[in-house]
């Protein structure tokens, strides 16, 4: 295993947490209801802290000494390595709540799966990042349920959440060239292994959620982001990177 490839693993777990967090935080102060408000910017705090040990992880390990803000604030959109699920817009309330639940019900069976990696600092992140996850999936499928099963108007914008969403769900679970080095190595589980656990508890959920999930052969069939994102990614950066770029170095 080369340090270029366990670098890019780490990236690519932290930047799925780093945009996610940064499109969950823009809710705060709009969310249709106080306690909306609070649980998300508190969601949204939780994956800012995960990638604040994921990407202080890869810093480490590319030895050029970028710390974690480093690798937030300073780099371009093109070298971000997120999963395209996570930069879609926020949309309404609804679709957030289902993009979040599709990426926490990925994001449970990964950490669960990290935390037998044969990296013990891998292993030692996953753990507290489990617990987190644990508690966002269990929240963000009881909303799903709740608006899916709900009135009229909540289950025809929660059908179509899912399926404006469901084509970005297929590339979480396609290996490439960096996975299966992270396969070998022991250091990060066969993606294509979780989809059975991922499938269980999406199902579950849609099903109480009384909505259909699309066909397989509606799911995006691409190869990994990190070339080829979306412009809403570049629009998010220039928000969440503008003090940095417009006072580098600045410290408070």
């Amino acid at each position: 295993m080369s340090d270029a490839a366990y670098f890019e693993f780490l990236c690519r777990m932290g930047d799925n947490t780093l945009v996610l967090g940064h499109r969950v935080s823009e809710w705060c102060g709009v969310a249709p209801a106080l306690e909306e408000d609070i649980a998300l910017a508190n969601t949204a705090l939780d994956l800012i802290g995960q990638t604040q040990m994921w990407l202080g992880l890869a810093g480490e390990v590319e030895g050029a000494g970028r710390s974690a803000d480093d690798l937030a604030m300073l780099r371009d959109v093109w070298d971000f390595r997120n999963a395209l699920l996570v930069e879609q817009p926020n949309g309404d309330f609804g679709q957030t709540m289902m993009r979040q639940f599709l990426f926490d019900a990925w994001h449970v069976a990964m950490l669960d799966a990290l935390q037998q990696s044969s990296e013990p600092r891998v292993a030692e992140i996953a753990a507290k990042a489990a617990k987190e996850a644990a508690y966002h999936v269990d929240r963000s499928g009881d909303t799903v349920i709740r608006l899916g099963d709900g009135t009229t108007e909540s289950h025809r914008r929660m059908q179509a959440a899912l399926d404006l969403l469901w084509p970005y769900v297929g590339e979480l679970f396609v290996a490439d060239d960096i996975d299966t080095a992270m396969t070998k190595t022991g250091i990060a589980p066969d993606l294509a292994a979780l989809r059975a656990a991922f499938d269980a508890r999406v199902e579950d959920v849609m099903a109480q959620a009384t909505l259909t999930i699309p066909d397989d052969n509606f799911a995006h069939k691409g190869g990994k982001s990190g070339f080829r994102h979306s412009e809403h990614l570049g629009h998010m950066l220039t928000e969440m990177q503008w003090l940095q770029r417009a006072y580098p170095g600045a410290s408070w």
